[in-house]
C-alpha cells in the first residue's frame, strides 16, 4: 500500500462516545514533495457512525488510540482463550462489572507496585496497561472497540491480518498520542477536567503543534497545519482533536515504512500476537 492515494486517520478513542465527549478523527493527505497535510477534523458522536466509519472504503490506514489486546501474562493467569480471536469474543461476552471484579482480584493478588500485569510495548511506550479500567479506562476502551473492529473486517497486523476474513486495504494500527507527544514535550499538555485547562498546558500544546509542522518530532514528518487549525487544536482543553492528529502522524509513519518495504507497517518483526504493538515503538 503507498501513501499516495490512501487516506490517513487518526482516531482519539472513547469508550462511551456521546456529543459532548465524541470519537475523534483526523485525516491527513500525502503531498507528492514528502509532506503531509492535515485535511480534516470530525466528530463520531455514537456507535453506528463510529461503525460505519469502519467500513469506509479504502485504501486507508487509521492510527487508533486504544489498546487491541491483553498482556499475555493476564490472560494466561485467567485461564482465558489465548488466540486473539477467541480472547476477544471472550472478553466482549462478559459486563464491565464482571471484568472489574476479575482484575481487582488479580491485581489484589500480587505484590504492592507490579499490581497490574503490563503487554511488553507497554513500558517502552510509556502507556497504561491495557487492563487498567480507570485513569484512564483503557480496558473498557478495548472492551468496545475490538469487536467491533472484528465485525467490520479490518485488517489489523500481528493480530487479526489473514486475507480470507478480512479486507487489507482497511488497516488499522495502536497508535498512543503520548508517545511521540513526550518526543517534544514531557509537560502535562491536555485535561478534562475544565479548572486543570491551564495557560501553562496550552502553551505546550502551542508547542507539540510547531513540531509538528516543523517536523521536530520523534517520527520526523513535516505536516502541514494552516492558522485556523492551528487555533483548533491549541484551544482545545482536553486534546481530543491534537491526540487525533499525533495518531495520524504514527499511521502517515508506519505507511511511509510499509510503502519503503518493511513489512506489517514499521512493526517489529516478532510481536506477541495476542498482546499486538503500539505503532513507532522501538522492539
Amino acid at each position: 500500500m503507498k501513501s499516495q492515494g490512501t487516506s490517513i486517520y487518526g482516531v482519539d478513542f472513547t469508550s462511551a462516545p456521546r456529543r459532548a465527549k465524541p470519537i475523534t478523527v483526523a485525516r491527513l493527505e500525502a503531498h507528492d514533495d514528502g509532506r503531509y497535510a492535515l485535511v480534516g477534523l470530525e466528530a463520531l458522536a455514537d456507535w453506528p457512525a463510529f461503525d460505519a466509519f469502519l467500513v469506509r472504503s479504502g485504501p486507508w490506514v487509521a492510527g487508533f488510540d486504544m489498546p487491541f489486546g491483553l498482556p499475555r501474562e493476564l490472560v494466561e493467569t485467567l485461564g482465558w482463550p489465548v488466540e486473539w480471536r477467541a480472547l476477544i469474543a471472550h472478553y466482549a461476552a462478559l459486563d464491565r462489572a464482571t471484568i472489574r471484579e476479575i482484575f481487582v482480584a488479580f491485581c489484589n493478588a500480587r505484590p504492592a507496585g507490579s499490581k497490574f500485569a503490563h503487554r511488553a510495548s507497554d513500558r517502552p511506550a510509556g502507556s497504561s496497561p491495557s487492563m487498567k479500567w480507570v485513569n484512564p479506562p483503557v480496558a473498557w476502551m478495548l472492551h468496545a472497540g475490538a469487536p467491533r473492529m472484528i465485525a467490520a473486517g479490518v485488517c489489523i497486523p500481528g493480530l487479526d491480518d489473514d486475507p480470507s476474513r478480512i479486507d487489507v486495504d482497511r488497516v488499522a494500527l495502536e497508535a498512543y498520542p503520548g508517545y511521540l507527544a513526550r518526543s517534544i514535550t514531557r509537560a502535562s499538555y491536555k485535561s478534562d477536567t475544565r479548572s486543570m485547562q491551564t495557560p501553562a498546558r496550552r502553551g505546550q500544546r502551542a508547542r507539540i503543534v510547531d513540531a509538528l509542522r516543523s517536523g521536530h518530532h520523534a517520527m520526523s514528518l513535516t505536516i502541514t497545519i494552516d492558522e485556523a487549525q492551528r487555533a483548533v487544536l491549541i484551544d482545545e482543553g482536553s486534546a481530543d482533536r491534537l491526540d487525533a492528529v499525533l495518531c495520524a502522524v504514527q499511521a502517515a509513519w508506519a505507511l511511509r515504512q510499509h510503502g519503503a518495504g518493511h513489512p506489517r507497517y514499521g512493526l517489529p518483526e516478532t510481536i506477541d500476537p495476542l498482546e499486538g504493538w503500539i505503532v513507532g515503538v522501538p522492539a
